[in-house]
């Protein structure tokens, strides 16, 4: 499967700019966002399940806290700690449900992380969302991050529909599906176009991720 380099994603975005406008304009104003690589690990998922619908900044730090209470982030070790620790740590009840969830596949043998290797991005979506608490978009930034799929694709991102209407100087923000299906122009390349308006979001506000 295709995956995204530093090379592949300079050039990914150069053939974006070319065919579409708006994003021309973000590249000349941002230049070539980071590729944000993330390992493909259970660490990867929980980090991810953390960052459903808050900030960046406070999923990280959650984060930082939960890799103190176990450090090197094995399964096997997530599962032993007591729910007390994880919910001082920030951890709400439910996420901390979908993380124990994500654990005990892993320890079971039923989610391996290196089958998605050989997977098409299809595949990876249908096989990540069968485990409870992992969606799509939280199947799609694994794509994106840890696979780094060329065109992968974090449906239902709330940061991409507002960067895309700021981008487009628009009062409307759209629907997920109606911006699913504005995207698909950005075929074969939507990972690419992603962390374009990614960039564009957080160099917006004076942030990085």
């Amino acid at each position: 499967m295709y995956q995204l380099t530093r090379a592949s994603l300079r050039e990914a975005v150069s053939l974006l700019s070319e065919k579409d406008a708006l994003l021309k304009r973000l590249y000349e104003c941002y230049g070539v966002p980071p590729l944000w690589q993330r390992t493909q690990s259970f660490d990867t998922l929980v980090h991810i399940i953390l960052e459903q619908k808050v900030s960046l900044a406070s999923a990280h730090a959650v984060m930082q806290r939960v890799r103190t209470l176990c450090p090197g982030m094995r399964p096997e070790a997530f599962l032993q700690l007591d729910e007390h620790s994880l919910r001082t740590a920030g951890i709400s009840q439910r996420k901390l449900s979908y993380c124990r969830s994500i654990a005990l596949g892993m320890v079971r043998q039923e989610l391996k992380l290196t089958a998605l290797r050989s997977m098409t991005n299809q595949q990876v979506i249908d096989f990540l969302t069968s485990v409870r608490g992992i969606g799509p978009w939280t199947a799609g930034v694994y794509l994106m991050m840890a696979l780094r799929r060329t065109d992968a694709w974090a449906s239902g991102d709330r940061a991409l529909v507002v960067s895309y209407a700021e981008s487009s100087e628009s009062d409307a923000i759209p629907s997920y599906t109606e911006f699913d299906l504005r995207a698909e122009r950005w075929r074969p390349y939507r990972g690419a176009a992603a962390r374009l308006l990614w960039h564009a979001y957080l160099q917006r506000r004076n942030r990085s991720a």
